[in-house]
Protein backbone atom coordinates (compact mmCIF):
# COMPACT_ATOMS: atom_id res chain seq x y z
CA UNK A 1 0.00 0.00 0.00
CA UNK A 2 1.47 4.00 -0.71
CA UNK A 3 2.84 5.43 1.88
CA UNK A 4 3.28 8.78 0.48
CA UNK A 5 -0.36 9.85 0.46
CA UNK A 6 -1.25 13.31 1.19
CA UNK A 7 -3.35 14.25 4.75
CA UNK A 8 -7.13 14.35 4.08
CA UNK A 9 -9.12 17.63 5.29
CA UNK A 10 -11.83 17.86 7.64
CA UNK A 11 -14.16 18.30 4.53
CA UNK A 12 -12.97 14.93 3.14
CA UNK A 13 -14.23 13.56 7.06
CA UNK A 14 -17.52 14.90 6.70
CA UNK A 15 -17.66 13.60 2.96
CA UNK A 16 -16.82 9.93 4.71
CA UNK A 17 -19.60 10.55 7.55
CA UNK A 18 -22.01 10.55 5.17
CA UNK A 19 -20.64 7.83 2.83
CA UNK A 20 -20.58 5.82 5.94
CA UNK A 21 -24.33 6.69 6.17
CA UNK A 22 -25.17 5.65 2.84
CA UNK A 23 -23.01 2.62 3.26
CA UNK A 24 -25.67 1.63 5.94
CA UNK A 25 -28.65 1.84 3.38
CA UNK A 26 -26.87 -1.08 2.12
CA UNK A 27 -27.68 -3.44 4.73
CA UNK A 28 -31.59 -2.96 4.73
CA UNK A 29 -31.43 -5.48 1.13
CA UNK A 30 -28.84 -7.31 2.51
CA UNK A 31 -25.86 -5.60 0.19
CA UNK A 32 -22.14 -4.80 1.38
CA UNK A 33 -22.24 -2.32 3.28
CA UNK A 34 -20.69 0.13 0.67
CA UNK A 35 -21.33 3.84 0.58
CA UNK A 36 -20.12 6.20 -1.71
CA UNK A 37 -20.64 10.34 -2.60
CA UNK A 38 -19.67 12.60 -5.17
CA UNK A 39 -18.85 16.13 -4.60
CA UNK A 40 -18.96 18.39 -6.99
CA UNK A 41 -15.96 21.17 -7.43
CA UNK A 42 -17.33 23.61 -5.10
CA UNK A 43 -17.63 21.59 -2.50
CA UNK A 44 -21.49 20.66 -2.83
CA UNK A 45 -22.84 16.71 -2.64
CA UNK A 46 -23.78 16.36 -5.91
CA UNK A 47 -24.89 12.66 -5.69
CA UNK A 48 -25.12 9.62 -3.27
CA UNK A 49 -24.47 5.65 -3.40
CA UNK A 50 -24.45 2.82 -1.75
CA UNK A 51 -24.25 -0.95 -3.05
CA UNK A 52 -27.52 -2.17 -4.56
CA UNK A 53 -26.09 -5.44 -5.71
CA UNK A 54 -28.72 -7.83 -4.22
CA UNK A 55 -31.71 -5.41 -4.78
CA UNK A 56 -31.08 -4.80 -8.19
CA UNK A 57 -29.46 -8.36 -9.17
CA UNK A 58 -26.72 -6.42 -11.03
CA UNK A 59 -23.37 -7.72 -10.86
CA UNK A 60 -22.53 -3.75 -11.83
CA UNK A 61 -24.46 -2.20 -8.90
CA UNK A 62 -21.69 -0.81 -6.80
CA UNK A 63 -21.94 2.19 -5.00
CA UNK A 64 -19.61 3.77 -7.17
CA UNK A 65 -20.98 3.20 -10.33
CA UNK A 66 -24.65 4.22 -8.66
CA UNK A 67 -23.22 7.68 -7.25
CA UNK A 68 -21.57 8.15 -10.74
CA UNK A 69 -24.98 7.72 -12.90
CA UNK A 70 -26.03 9.40 -10.34
CA UNK A 71 -23.91 12.84 -10.48
CA UNK A 72 -23.57 12.54 -14.16
CA UNK A 73 -27.51 12.60 -14.69
CA UNK A 74 -28.33 14.94 -12.64
CA UNK A 75 -25.63 17.43 -14.55
CA UNK A 76 -25.88 16.18 -17.61
CA UNK A 77 -22.37 15.08 -18.90
CA UNK A 78 -20.65 12.06 -18.12
CA UNK A 79 -17.56 13.93 -17.13
CA UNK A 80 -17.62 14.79 -14.02
CA UNK A 81 -14.34 16.46 -14.06
CA UNK A 82 -12.85 18.28 -10.81
CA UNK A 83 -15.20 16.10 -9.03
CA UNK A 84 -14.18 13.73 -5.85
CA UNK A 85 -15.92 10.58 -4.97
CA UNK A 86 -15.78 9.55 -1.14
CA UNK A 87 -16.28 5.77 -0.74
CA UNK A 88 -15.80 3.48 2.45
CA UNK A 89 -13.85 1.22 0.80
CA UNK A 90 -10.92 1.11 -2.11
CA UNK A 91 -12.06 0.63 -5.52
CA UNK A 92 -12.16 -2.16 -7.78
CA UNK A 93 -11.30 -2.69 -10.57
CA UNK A 94 -14.27 -2.09 -12.69
CA UNK A 95 -15.23 0.89 -10.27
CA UNK A 96 -11.95 2.71 -11.17
CA UNK A 97 -12.52 2.51 -14.65
CA UNK A 98 -15.42 3.83 -14.39
CA UNK A 99 -13.99 6.51 -12.00
CA UNK A 100 -11.69 7.67 -15.22
CA UNK A 101 -13.56 7.10 -17.73
CA UNK A 102 -15.99 9.49 -15.73
CA UNK A 103 -12.71 12.22 -15.27
CA UNK A 104 -13.00 12.19 -11.47
CA UNK A 105 -9.95 14.63 -9.79
CA UNK A 106 -10.02 13.04 -6.66
CA UNK A 107 -10.77 9.63 -4.97
CA UNK A 108 -11.29 9.60 -1.18
CA UNK A 109 -11.81 6.13 0.83
CA UNK A 110 -11.23 4.55 3.82
CA UNK A 111 -10.10 1.25 4.28
CA UNK A 112 -8.26 -1.01 1.80
CA UNK A 113 -9.32 -3.54 -0.07
CA UNK A 114 -6.38 -6.22 0.14
CA UNK A 115 -8.54 -8.87 -2.29
CA UNK A 116 -9.52 -6.69 -4.89
CA UNK A 117 -8.81 -3.06 -4.85
CA UNK A 118 -7.36 -1.14 -7.35
CA UNK A 119 -6.31 2.25 -5.79
CA UNK A 120 -2.87 1.02 -4.24
CA UNK A 121 -3.27 -2.38 -2.92
CA UNK A 122 -3.49 -5.39 -5.25
CA UNK A 123 -3.56 -2.53 -8.48
CA UNK A 124 -3.33 0.93 -8.91
CA UNK A 125 -5.36 1.75 -12.06
CA UNK A 126 -5.74 5.22 -10.39
CA UNK A 127 -3.17 6.36 -11.01
CA UNK A 128 -1.38 4.17 -13.59
CA UNK A 129 0.72 6.64 -15.95
CA UNK A 130 0.07 4.73 -18.60
CA UNK A 131 -3.34 5.62 -18.83
CA UNK A 132 -5.11 8.95 -20.00
CA UNK A 133 -6.43 10.17 -16.44
CA UNK A 134 -5.10 9.57 -13.43
CA UNK A 135 -6.60 10.40 -10.00
CA UNK A 136 -5.37 11.87 -6.56
CA UNK A 137 -6.03 9.57 -4.15
CA UNK A 138 -6.42 10.05 -0.17
CA UNK A 139 -6.70 6.78 1.50
CA UNK A 140 -7.84 5.69 5.23
CA UNK A 141 -10.36 8.66 6.41
CA UNK A 142 -12.51 6.75 9.07
CA UNK A 143 -10.98 4.08 8.26
CA UNK A 144 -11.40 1.51 10.85
CA UNK A 145 -16.03 2.45 10.78
CA UNK A 146 -15.40 1.46 7.37
CA UNK A 147 -13.33 -1.52 8.30
CA UNK A 148 -15.60 -2.37 11.27
CA UNK A 149 -18.92 -2.11 9.30
CA UNK A 150 -17.74 -4.57 6.71
CA UNK A 151 -16.30 -6.85 9.06
CA UNK A 152 -19.50 -6.51 11.04
CA UNK A 153 -21.38 -7.48 7.94
CA UNK A 154 -19.29 -10.66 6.68
CA UNK A 155 -19.31 -11.80 10.79
CA UNK A 156 -22.60 -11.71 10.47
CA UNK A 157 -23.39 -13.34 6.93
CA UNK A 158 -20.77 -16.56 7.76
CA UNK A 159 -23.40 -17.33 11.07
CA UNK A 160 -26.15 -16.30 8.87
Amino acid sequence: MPTSLPPASPEHDGWMIEALAEARQALLTADVPVGAVVVGANGEVLARGHNERELLRDPTAHAEIIALRRAAALLGDWQLAGSTLVVTLEPCVMCAGAILAARVARVVFGAWDDKAGAAGSVYDVLRDRRLNHRVEVLAGVRADESSELLSGFFRGYSQG
